[in-house]
């Protein structure tokens, strides 16, 4: 008994010693910020479609990087489920842009095969299938995502976040220090700051909306700044039936869709519902650049026609200009 009773003092004193000594060698609480970032696109979107606004970026002063992985790569993502094989790809992306000190020509390739991405398919957690037993990412097994990513040298600086659509809230996940699938990411000690165009944070039912609500369990860490940025003026009653079954989908309370306003896909109550980021609401601003993207006139004709006849989407540089300037403050 006394041995007990000796110990357990020991023991909160190591505790208390080993958390002060976390807190203080912490790379969010000494790593400066770099005049970089990481554009993470939205779902079933790849570097390709988003090289133009990483090109347009590093023009602006900002140089930037695509995560290098193509539309594919979400497959096993597919009905809501498990964002880790995702998470890998912003990990590995982050780690070594911060490494190399900003140096978007830096960023080695990874393996990803054909084969990994089926094994993933068949096995990745959750979603509306509930595979592996849950749909609830707290109840995920721990089941860890193929390829080989090589590790990143230690980070010389924090650099910025730039998430389209489902890319924000996922990389939401990835500033979180909680345990997310079995890892955690801790993404905030490299990043200092992060923007998300269009990105759905309001919660709403279905497998598809379970990240969203593990994230706003938890605001924005506080040594990262945020942006929510939120396009206007496409309502809900008169920009097509895409449109208005997209608000539909992020609505948390049941409606047709209809009596919302947003960029085509997410509505502005939802893309501004970020705990903790500032708010920017950019008018006449789509979703996408919906002509563009293959596909684009079949699954969103009247948002491609606009696109088409001259409108904006977050990428366009008149758009660029009224958001890119924040995350170089």
């Amino acid at each position: 008994m006394r041995l007990i009773v000796i110990a357990r003092p020991v023991l909160l004193v190591s505790a208390a010693l080993i958390s002060l000594t976390d807190a203080f060698s912490s790379p969010s609480s000494s790593l400066p910020p770099i005049k970089a970032a990481v554009i993470v696109p939205g779902f079933l979107t790849g570097k390709d479609e988003f090289q133009p606004l990483a090109d347009s970026l590093t023009a602006y002063g900002i140089p930037s990087v695509v995560v290098p992985a193509p539309n594919w790569h979400w497959l096993p993502c597919i009905g809501g489920r498990s964002m880790r094989p995702m998470l890998e790809r912003i990990d590995f992306t982050v780690r070594h842009l911060a490494a190399n000190e900003g140096d978007i020509t830096a960023i080695p390739k990874f393996d990803y095969s054909v084969i990994d991405c089926w094994n993933d398919f068949w096995t990745n957690p959750g979603g509306v299938g509930e595979v592996g037993g849950s749909a609830e990412v707290d109840e995920y097994p721990i089941v860890e995502p193929r390829g080989y990513f090589p590790p990143a040298a230690e980070p010389k600086g924090r650099v910025a976040i730039v998430g389209h659509s489902a890319g924000g809230w996922i990389s939401r996940v990835y500033l979180s220090k909680r345990n997310y699938g079995g890892k955690v990411y801790g993404g905030s000690d490299f990043v200092h700051s992060i923007v998300t165009l269009g990105s759905p944070h309001g919660n709403a039912p279905g497998a598809a909306f379970k990240g969203v609500e593990w994230c706003n369990r938890e605001g924005l860490p506080e040594c990262v700044r945020g942006l929510a940025v939120a396009g206007a003026g496409f309502k809900g009653d008169s920009s097509g039936e895409f449109t208005q079954n997209c608000y539909a989908f992020c609505c948390n309370n049941g409606t047709d869709g209809t009596g919302y306003d947003g960029d085509g896909v997410t509505p502005v109550f939802s893309s501004l519902a970020f705990e903790g980021a500032e708010q920017l609401i950019v008018d006449d601003c789509t979703h996408f650049a919906w002509s563009d993207v293959f596909g684009g006139s079949f699954i969103a004709p009247d948002l491609t026609k606009h696109y088409k006849e001259g409108g904006s989407w977050y990428g366009t540089h008149g758009i660029i200009d009224k958001w890119a300037g924040w995350i170089a403050k």
